[in-house]
This record gives C-alpha cells, sequence and structure tokens, in this order.
C-alpha cells in the first residue's frame, strides 16, 4: 500500500512549508491548495500536508473553501483502513464536524455524507459503501475531483482481501468490489489483482505473509510450585 502520511511525490517546497514556520503563514494555504490539487489528479495521497492546510484553515478561517475541505476528506477515505479521516475531521470547526439539530449547510451536509462512507468503509461493508456511493448524486459530485476513485477503493478492498483470504466466490467479489457482472469481477480479479478464475464460481487469491494459515503454538509455563500454591489456597479457604 501507498505511504499516504510521507510519500515519495511530495515536493521540496511542501516540505518546507509543512516542516518549518511556514506552515503558520496563511499565503501558505495557496501552495498546499495547489499541491491538493495535484494529488487528485496523479492519484496519490500526502494526509500530513493536507493537515496543515485544515489546520491554517482553523487559523484563518476566512480563507475556508468548502470544496478544499470535501476533497481533503475524500483523500483522506482512499487511505482506509486508517485514522486518516478522522484526524482530518478533528481539524475542522465542531459547528462542521458535529453540527447541532439547526445548524444546516451544504459544507455540513457534504461532512456527513462522506462521514457515513467512510464509516461504512472501515467497518468493512463495503456493499452498503457501493449501494450508499449510488443512492445519491450528491455522492458523485463530492467525489468527482478526485481521479480514479473508485478504482482507487476497489484496488484497497482487494489488498484487504487478499490479506485475509485463500479464495472468495465470485458473487460475493462482485458486491463488495461494486462490479456490475462476473466478467467485470474476473478481469479485475486477473489483470489488475494478479489472481486466479478458479472452478465452481470461485477466485483463487495466491498465498502471502497475512493470508497463509499458521500453526500457533501456545505454551503455558507451570509448575509444581504454582500448582502448591493453588492447592494451599483452597484448602485455607475450606479450613
Amino acid at each position: 500500500m501507498s505511504n499516504g502520511e510521507d510519500p515519495q511525490e511530495r515536493p521540496e517546497y511542501v516540505r518546507t512549508v509543512i516542516n518549518g514556520l511556514e506552515r503558520y503563514n496563511p499565503e501558505a494555504a495557496v501552495s498546499l491548495e495547489s499541491y491538493l490539487q495535484e494529488q487528485c489528479e496523479k492519484k496519490f495521497c500526502d494526509s500530513n500536508a493536507n493537515r496543515a492546510l485544515l489546520k491554517l484553515y482553523q487559523l484563518n478561517p476566512d480563507r475556508i473553501k468548502d470544496e478544499v475541505i470535501t476533497n481533503i476528506l475524500v483523500k483522506a477515505m482512499t487511505q482506509f483502513p486508517s485514522p486518516q479521516f478522522d484526524m482530518a475531521l478533528h481539524l475542522l470547526a465542531p459547528s462542521i464536524a458535529n453540527p447541532g439539530p439547526n445548524t444546516h449547510s451544504e459544507l455540513v451536509e457534504a461532512v456527513a455524507k462522506l462521514r457515513a462512507l467512510n464509516g461504512q468503509l472501515e467497518g468493512a461493508q463495503y456493499a452498503r459503501f457501493w449501494a450508499t456511493l449510488d443512492s445519491d448524486d450528491l455522492y458523485a459530485d463530492l467525489t468527482t475531483d478526485i481521479a480514479g476513485f473508485e478504482e482507487i477503493i476497489r484496488v484497497r478492498i482487494a489488498q484487504l482481501v487478499s490479506q485475509a483470504f485463500r479464495e472468495v466466490s465470485v458473487s460475493v467479489l462482485e458486491a463488495w468490489l461494486g462490479l456490475d457482472d462476473e466478467a467485470e469481477v474476473k478481469k479485475f480479479a486477473v489483470e489488475t489483482c494478479g489472481w486466479k478464475v478458479g472452478g465452481e464460481g470461485l477466485i483463487q487469491i495466491p498465498k502471502n505473509v497475512e493470508n497463509e494459515a499458521k500453526k500457533a503454538d501456545i505454551r503455558e509455563d507451570v509448575n509444581i510450585e504454582m500448582f502448591g500454591r493453588v492447592i494451599r489456597r483452597s484448602w485455607e479457604e475450606t479450613s
């Protein structure tokens, strides 16, 4: 999995901003916003730099751009399972992240919807995630700036599946990946993941250090003296 905290794509000028006093300069927001756009277009994520931008918004609320906030949250979501989304969320104003019942705005609604999506991914509710994503055109609007969003999510899901399974049925994988038919599932499994199509509607996943069955050796070091203490205590309590 790619490093979404300190990616190798980070340019030197961004490194200078986030590692020095420049991170408190309101004018640095322009550079970080431009860098976020680059992340969205080139399919990588720098959560560290994006949090620095949200921190600048905290200190300079007049500079807040709703679209930038939602793009940061969507990019953080693509890093699941991880705390990146919640870390970004905690840098938003309480009126946005945890609004009261009478607080209504487009940004508040957008954040709430993204939070629900992220919760489904973190909870491995993949079929529900795709159903939710297709349930409202607002989701398409919120993710449109992130190039290859759905493909990124599918690859992350596949990576997690490969860590837990040696084989999985095509029908289950179809639901988890949000694909429309078996042919698409098999093509993704073979061409993107390098898996094999087996018989009886199963996809075979190569053995790796995560999904390999391991024998667990459990040893309990109990000696005669420990048994003796237990027996004496039992005898004392009954006498």
